[in-house]
């Protein structure tokens, strides 16, 4: 009896040697990689664009640079010197440069390619690609915002007011505000969250531009399905606007005398507010209205541009994010702190005139901006979707009647 016992102790042994060295076996080989750089990637130093095209385009052809990242050279550089602190790397490989995740970033936000197509360009992995573009945009955000969209003081308000009434002949304006779907890929386990009326998935971009098509606002990342809140209402700067905690200048006396608050301008799916005006409702009103409402339209037609510019220049908005929603909200609003950023340091080429609609009297576009030609506006959100009821104060009505009286007695000649 003790023989057998023994027998089966030293079965039992064995086996537990053979299941011990399998196990060492299985994870050997799940540590194991099938190479380190893949053979399609070992001719990056050789091959990849960034090691050849973009040494050469700096050196010789500017402009292709422009259309390949949407800035010069200069700009490139007054852009990297400003976050290659946050992009540098350290480890035993030779780590991607600053300058090289800059560029591909950029390439990818300006024309929207696949991360696939950018890692075959770039001779790069897919993964690294990935990590690349989404640790960029953040960064771009990060240290750009606090100086291309900073939050916007009483005298800034004043200075985009005068601007709006000399470029667009409408006083006491500040901004114009409108609200649009960044289309995304259905995140996972969202249900209808980001389902929106054109049957797509989505999220919500609403901004608010200056007279000289700047965001100065922005807020990202609300459902594009859920229309049973109000998307401008539970933004950051729409519930100061509604509270009256925008900072926008105290109300001061138009040419006639007439006291008049500073507002911002909306569309028909905006409230009406005494610091928020939106168009008169309806067909076949007075001249007075109607008048007012031609006037409203050519203030509204700045922000219109503003998203033209940005889809037409950073086309990968044009086209489904195929990001986790946080990551989309990185991606979307880098592009909008880069159109700033562009704009401010290279305006004469990201918008040269002509780059954007030429506006009639009232408010018609009589030439199409060339930004139409590359590419379509984005999906607006629709009126039930920004805001829930318009229970306007009487106060409203009367400011926008007043402002409607002065504007028909005040007619503009272009």
């Amino acid at each position: 009896m003790a023989n057998i016992l023994r027998a089966v102790q030293v079965v039992k042994m064995v086996q537990a040697v053979r299941e011990l060295q399998q196990l060492r076996e299985d994870l050997n080989l799940a540590s194991e990689r099938r190479w380190w750089v893949r053979p399609s990637n070992q001719t990056r130093s050789s091959e990849g664009f960034f090691e050849t095209a973009y040494p050469l385009m700096r050196r010789e052809d500017p402009e292709y640079f422009f259309k390949c990242t949407r800035m010069s050279p200069r700009v490139f550089d007054i852009l990297l010197d400003r976050i290659k602190h946050r992009l540098r790397k350290y480890s035993i490989r030779e780590p991607i440069k600053p300058a090289c995740r800059l560029f591909l970033t950029l390439m990818y936000l300006a024309h929207g390619s696949s991360v696939f197509e950018i890692s075959r360009l770039f001779r790069m992995g897919v993964t690294t690609v990935r990590e690349v573009t989404q640790e960029v945009t953040k960064v771009l955000w990060d240290e750009l915002h606090e100086t291309f969209m900073p939050e916007v003081t009483e005298d800034k308000w004043k200075q985009c007011s005068d601007e709006f009434e000399t470029k667009w002949n409408l006083p006491h304006c500040c901004a114009a505000v409108d609200g649009k779907h960044i289309p995304i890929r259905c995140p996972p386990n969202s249900g209808s969250l980001y389902f929106n009326y054109k049957k797509q998935h989505s999220i919500v971009l609403m901004g608010m531009c200056d007279a000289n098509y700047n965001f100065v606002a922005v807020d990202v990342g609300a459902y594009g399905g859920n229309a049973d809140s109000s998307v401008f209402s539970s933004s950051e700067f729409g519930r100061r606007l509604l509270q009256g905690r925008l900072g926008l200048p105290q109300a001061t006396a138009l040419p006639n005398g007439q006291l008049m608050p500073y507002f911002i301008v909306g569309d028909a799916a905006f409230p009406l507010k005494t610091n928020l005006m939106r168009p008169y409702p309806g067909r076949n009103l007075p001249a007075v209205q109607e008048h007012f409402n031609y006037r409203l339209s050519r203030a509204r037609r700045v922000i219109e541009n503003a998203f033209g510019i940005l889809v037409s220049r950073w086309r990968i908005l044009l086209s489904p994010l195929y990001l986790h929603p946080e990551a989309a909200d990185n991606l979307v609003k880098a592009t909008l702190v880069l159109h700033n950023f562009v704009k401010a340091t290279n305006e004469t080429q990201y918008a040269p005139p002509g780059y954007t609609d030429q506006i009639g009297s009232h408010g018609e576009i009589i030439v199409p901006g060339d930004w139409r030609l590359t590419a379509e506006p984005l999906n607006s959100v629709e009126n039930n979707f920004v805001q829930r009821g318009n229970n306007a104060p009487r106060s409203a009505y009367e400011v926008r009647d007043s402002l409607a009286q002065y504007l028909f007695a005040n007619n503009i000649l272009l």
